[in-house]
């Protein structure tokens, strides 16, 4: 599409161009970076309300302090668009999300301008103070700015941060966009006057001042004095809170006026005192009709047409993992109703929220706070119900000292439905499910299972239903299913039980999960080398089926694990079941493919997969060097 009209943007190489300029061109030059980021977005897909909602406050934060001196972290780092559009990577904004391109949240490795990754969410005020500290030890004066999101600010880590912040008296800015959650509403004029006010030195001075008073008089009315000044400036500003944790609070403030952000912003960067918060209440998708509207849909979307706001969508050929979970869950709470849904600030995301629409009383989304949503299940569990807690695979490791201590320690029936497991795309290696067979499977008494297609999906759910004998979690990946035909309500696996997929003689694929495809379509093109191979499809990673195990390893001369996970996973405890049956002597041809001991950069699911080795190329390719044949030559394919 044509490019939009940038006059002033385009004068603007970084940051620094922005000194001097008028409120009036600062504010001309956010429309013309909201322009720029819809076209972009436009064309690449990726994260949009949230990054227009803070146009005004990045270049007003940008105009106003000496980035990258001074440090700038967002949290979630997805509103950081406009961020990286004025921070020299315009030109390469088109890449953004693409293999090879710009990552779609702040990232250390891109700009110095990113002085923190930030793609899993309330990580910032605990990083600033952090940055804070550091500075104060090494004798620097840069200023610190947090800014993070009100949703965020549903994750307890926030508050821990802002507890220990408050008691150190540290000097560290935070900027609250609140853009939801409405804590307490701007009133225009008289609004933008206060917290000027509030913000500025004769406020500051004049406060310091009657406190410096009030310590000398007696304890009853030192006491009351303080609570006077706290109740009239709460009655203004609503900051009570946030006093309370040790902040100095200003706001709230119009986000998306730049006349009244500036000297609010001058303000708080002169201040040479402790922590100070600033509320600042914004808009998703502001300044884009169809994202003011629909801010949920918008919040991240494929490739769109500007004009109209359409989303290009293109037709499934077999239903997503997500939407199989959710309805396979609702067909089992319909039948049991201790059956209930838990989710953690994801209910589109996990498919809670179909759940929810058929059994609101019995769904539970408990905001940005994996550690409670495990407790909490527990706690339901421990009671007798059937709490399903979905979390995607990479937000259940913010959870994992809940799922060893309130869940498997105490052996309690809690069922972890495992959303985004594996590779993910283009939101990279922050959102991957690489760990959790690994990581859960080390803990005694977890059952995993890992569902091969969406039919075995069904299975799983209505097996972990019917589990009663302690945790147990089942895994699936992002994107559609492989198309085959979904039973009305699944049938309850034998637990620690896989199957044989296809029978052959001389080679054994072993699958867990996703590769389930691709590993029927290497037995094809092994079968055309005269290499007859059998697939077997392990269902459960724990406990393994030791008995289909020994089997392969007897039988055939090769024996290949597939997983879509780590090191340390179900390889691993395949080469501990061989080794305890004895089978490791040197006759089998034995290889585990996993996700290699780094982290993969954003890119197509289906080029991640082949960078890692786990397609069915990369499965042939093993085979073949597992039997000393010449390197394997994989087909250009369409």
């Amino acid at each position: 599409m044509e490019r939009p009209n940038t006059p002033l943007l385009d004068t603007i190489a970084d940051p620094s161009d922005l000194k001097g300029l008028s409120h009036d061109e600062l504010a001309q030059i956010a429309e013309e970076v909201r322009a720029e980021m819809i076209s972009a977005v436009s064309v690449t897909g990726g994260h949009l309300g949230a990054g227009l909602g803070v146009v005004e406050l990045t270049v007003a934060l940008h105009a106003v302090f000496n980035t990258p001196d001074d440090k700038l972290i967002w949290d979630v780092g997805h509103q950081c668009y406009p961020h990286k559009i004025l921070t020299g990577r315009r030109d390469r904004i088109r890449t953004i999300r693409q293999g090879g391109g710009l990552s779609g949240f702040t990232k250390r490795a891109e700009s110095t301008y990113d002085p923190f990754g930030a793609a899993h969410s309330s990580t910032s005020i605990s990083a600033g103070l952090g940055m804070a500290v550091a500075r104060d030890l090494t004798g620097g004066t840069n200023n610190v700015v947090s800014v993070i999101g009100d949703g965020s600010m549903s994750a307890g880590m926030a508050y821990e941060a802002m507890n220990n912040a408050g008691a150190m008296d540290a000097r560290l800015i935070v900027i609250l966009n609140d853009n939801d959650m409405s804590i307490a509403p701007p009133t225009g004029a008289m609004s933008a006057y206060l917290a000027r006010l509030v913000s500025g030195n004769t406020y500051r001075s004049v406060r310091e001042g009657l406190k410096r008073v009030a310590n000398k008089l007696p304890p009853y009315w030192h006491k009351k004095a303080a609570q006077a000044e706290e109740f009239t400036r709460s009655f203004f500003t609503g900051g009570t809170m946030f006093e309370e944790l040790g902040f100095y609070y200003v706001g709230p403030i119009d986000g998306h006026n730049i006349h009244h952000l500036m000297p609010v912003l001058e303000n708080v960067r002169d201040a040479q005192t402790g922590p100070i918060l600033v509320h600042v209440r914004t808009q998703k998708g502001k300044g884009y009709g169809p994202a003011e509207a629909s801010s949920d849909k918008y919040h991240g979307v494929s490739k769109f047409n500007v004009i109209t706001g359409e989303q290009a969508k293109s037709k499934p050929n077999a239903p997503a993992y997500t939407r199989v979970f959710g309805q396979s869950l609702i067909r089992e709470a319909e039948e049991d109703n201790r059956v209930v849904g838990i989710t953690a600030a994801m209910p589109g995301g996990t498919g809670i929220d179909m759940f929810g629409q058929a059994f609101p009383a019995r769904t539970f989304d408990v905001g940005i706070a994996e550690q409670h949503a495990v407790t909490f299940a527990a706690g339901m569990a421990s009671d007798g119900m059937k709490p399903f807690c979905a979390i995607y695979s990479t937000f259940l490791q913010r959870g994992y000292d809940q799922v060893v201590h309130d869940v498997s320690i105490q052996g309690l029936p809690v069922r972890f439905p495992i959303d985004r497991a594996g590779l993910v795309g283009a939101d990279g290696p922050t959102h991957a499910g690489s760990f959790d067979i690994a990581y859960l499977g080390c803990l005694p008494g977890f059952t995993i299972m890992a569902a091969g297609d969406e039919a075995e999906l069904v299975h799983m759910v209505r097996t972990a239903a019917a589990y009663d004998e302690g945790p147990i979690a089942f895994r699936y990946p992002r994107g559609e299913g492989v198309g085959v035909d979904l039973p009305d309500r699944g049938s309850i696996l034998e637990i620690g039980k896989g199957r044989i997929v296809r029978e052959g003689s001389t080679v054994a694929i072993l699958s867990l999960g996703s590769r389930l495809k691709d590993a029927l379509v290497a037995a094809d093109t092994l079968e055309t080398e005269g290499l007859s191979t059998t697939v077997a499809d392990a269902r459960f990673a724990k406990p393994l089926d030791v008995d289909l195990v020994a089997r392969l390893a007897r039988e055939h001369e090769v024996l290949i694990t597939v997983e879509e996970g780590s090191v340390g996973g179900f390889g691993s405890f395949v080469l501990h079941a061989l080794n305890d049956a004895a089978l490791l002597d040197g006759r089998l041809k034995l290889a585990t493919l996993t996700l290699p001991d780094r982290y993969i950069d954003q890119d197509s699911p289906a080029k991640m997969v082949a960078e890692a080795g786990l397609d069915a190329d990369g499965i042939v390719r093993s085979v073949f060097k597992l039997l000393g044949r010449e390197e394997y030559v994989a087909p250009v394919r369409a």
